[in-house]
C-alpha cells in the first residue's frame, strides 16, 4: 500500500438523482479526483434504477474492494449498506469493504449522525488517511416482513407520513422539505390503536402517533428521536409516542431531544421489536426514509449486531 493512502482500491458510488438531482451539492469530477488521491486503485460507478446501488455494492465485496464511498442520500447509503451486509451473510466470513458516506440527499441523517455537519472534503480525508482514521463496526436493523435492512430506522405513523408528503413537495429542498412536510401532516394526523412488543414484552398497548425503531439518533437530518442510540452497541432504539401526547410539542422538544422522559413517551432499547395495528389497517411504514406502506397491519424488526464496517472518526460527533 503506498504511503498516506488508506486503501488500495476502492469503488465509489455516485447517484446523480439524489438530492432531488441537485448535483451542484457535490462536483462528481472533485470527489473522483479527491478519492483517487486516497484510495490506489478506484472504480467510479453511477446508480441508474433503484436496487442498482445495492447490486455494485456486492460486486465491490467479490472483488475485494477495500472501501465503499458513496456520494447519495439515505436511501442510496442504505442500498450500498444492504449490498454490503447481503453478500456478508451470503460470503460467511468474506472481509466487507469499510463504507463512507458523501452527503448528497435530501435529509442526510446517516452522514450527520457520524460526522455531523462537518464539510465531506474534511471528513473524507480524516476518513481515508493519517493515523486518525478508524473503523466502526455497527448495528443493523432487519424488517422481517420485507426482508430489508435499515441504518437509520424504521418508522410509523406520523414519521412515514412525513416521508410521503415530504415527497411530493419538489418544489422545496434540503431540510426545508421536511419542515414543510412536518407542518401539513402533524394538522391532519389522527392517533391509531397500536400494540408494541419489544424482546417478548408489550410495552404499550393503545393508541400511538408514531413509532421508530433503530441506531441512528436523528430522523429528517434534523428530529434526535432517538438521542440515546449508540451505533455500535449491541440493541436498537424505540421511542413512540402515544395517542394523548401535544405532538407538536413533543416534536418541537426533539430538535434537541428533550422529549424522552416527557408524558406520552415510551422510549425503550432491545434485540426484537413488533409494531401491529390493532384495527388490522395497514400500517404507514418507512425505513430509512423509503416508503414501504402496504397491506401488512405488522412491522417485526430484529438487529443484526456489529455486521456493517464504516469510517468514522476516532472520536463519536
Amino acid at each position: 500500500m503506498q504511503p498516506g493512502r488508506w486503501a488500495d482500491s476502492g469503488v465509489l458510488i455516485t447517484n446523480p438523482l439524489a438530492g432531488a438531482g441537485r448535483a451542484d451539492l457535490v462536483d462528481a469530477g472533485t470527489l473522483a479526483r479527491s478519492c483517487a488521491e486516497l484510495v490506489g486503485d478506484l472504480t467510479v460507478t453511477g446508480t441508474r434504477y433503484r436496487g442498482h446501488a445495492e447490486e455494485i455494492a456486492v460486486k465491490a465485496v467479490a472483488d475485494g474492494a477495500d472501501v465503499v464511498v458513496v456520494a447519495g442520500g439515505d436511501g442510496t447509503t442504505r442500498e450500498v449498506a444492504s449490498g454490503l451486509v447481503r453478500a456478508g451473510v451470503e460470503r460467511s466470513g468474506a472481509l466487507l469493504p469499510a463504507l463512507f458516506c458523501v452527503p448528497v440527499g435530501t435529509a442526510n441523517s446517516f452522514y450527520r449522525e457520524i460526522w455531523s455537519d462537518r464539510p465531506w472534503r474534511q471528513t473524507l480525508a480524516e476518513a481515508l488517511s493519517g493515523p486518525a482514521r478508524r473503523v466502526r463496526h455497527i448495528d443493523v436493523a432487519h424488517i422481517q416482513e420485507s426482508d430489508t435492512y435499515a441504518l437509520l430506522g424504521t418508522g410509523t405513523g406520523v414519521v412515514a407520513e412525513v416521508l410521503a408528503a415530504a415527497n411530493r413537495l419538489t418544489e422545496l429542498a434540503g431540510r426545508d422539505r421536511y419542515r414543510q412536510a412536518v407542518a401539513r401532516v402533524v394538522a391532519a394526523h389522527r392517533p391509531y390503536p397500536a400494540r408494541i412488543t419489544v424482546d417478548g414484552e408489550v410495552v404499550h398497548d393503545g393508541t400511538v402517533q408514531l413509532t421508530n425503531i433503530g441506531g441512528g439518533r436523528y430522523r429528517a437530518g434534523q428530529f434526535k428521536l432517538m438521542p440515546r442510540s449508540v451505533l455500535d452497541d449491541g440493541l436498537l432504539d424505540l421511542c413512540a409516542f402515544d395517542g394523548t401526547c401535544d405532538l407538536i410539542e413533543l416534536l418541537n422538544l426533539t430538535r434537541e431531544g428533550q422529549h424522552v422522559e416527557r408524558p406520552g413517551v415510551i422510549y425503550t432499547r432491545g434485540r426484537h421489536f413488533v409494531v401491529e395495528r390493532t384495527d388490522g389497517a395497514p400500517l404507514s411504514l418507512e425505513y430509512d426514509g423509503e416508503m414501504a406502506t402496504g397491506e401488512r397491519s405488522r412491522c417485526t424488526v430484529g438487529l443484526r449486531a456489529g455486521v456493517l464496517p464504516f469510517l468514522a472518526p476516532p472520536h463519536r460527533a
